[in-house]
């Protein structure tokens, strides 16, 4: 149970840790010359330098999708990080049988959370524009999203058993 309990652990951590990526790093879409993420946008100017520069607020880029993906993500990597310190805290204080729920919950919450961030993004940005494509952090939180939610499933399964 032990190393049942360990390996619950590790893909957590791999989980947090993915989620944090695909919330803070610049790739949501990218191009040849240019790099987004939720937060702001990279231009390569001509010396092959990357200038930051803020997302634009008119028509590819709705301030209010946007906001919604922002929060969405960020709500991700909170209750993610809540479920691993109530994970840790129920280990040692409750009994078989409520062990893991709130954990569960938790991990939950943060999968929705992320589906719901990639889910607005896919259906809301870059719908005609056919030079880009998704850059890594995209299909992190898509990853991240299958990650967390297996693993609140597992902390569901798991309140039955013995520790």
């Amino acid at each position: 149970m032990l190393i049942l309990l360990a390996g619950i652990f590790l893909l957590h951590i791999i989980g947090i840790i993915m989620l944090l990526v695909a919330t803070i790093d610049n790739a949501w879409w990218e191009t040849d010359v240019m790099s987004t993420d939720v937060w702001f946008r990279w231009v390569k100017m001509a010396n092959g330098l990357w200038n930051q520069t803020d997302l634009p607020t008119t028509h590819p880029y709705p301030q209010e999708y946007l906001q919604a993906v922002q929060a969405s993500s960020v709500l991700a990597c909170i209750f993610s990080i809540i479920s691993i310190l109530v994970f840790l805290a129920q280990l040692f204080t409750l009994t078989k049988g409520k062990r893991f729920t709130l954990s569960g919950i938790f991990q939950l919450l943060a999968a929705l959370s992320i589906m719901i961030a990639a889910a607005i993004y896919t259906d809301r940005f870059h719908l005609k524009e056919y030079t880009g494509w998704y850059g890594h952090c995209y299909i992190l939180a898509w990853i991240s999203f299958s990650i967390t939610f297996i693993s609140s499933i597992i902390y569901f399964v798991l309140r039955k058993k013995t520790a």
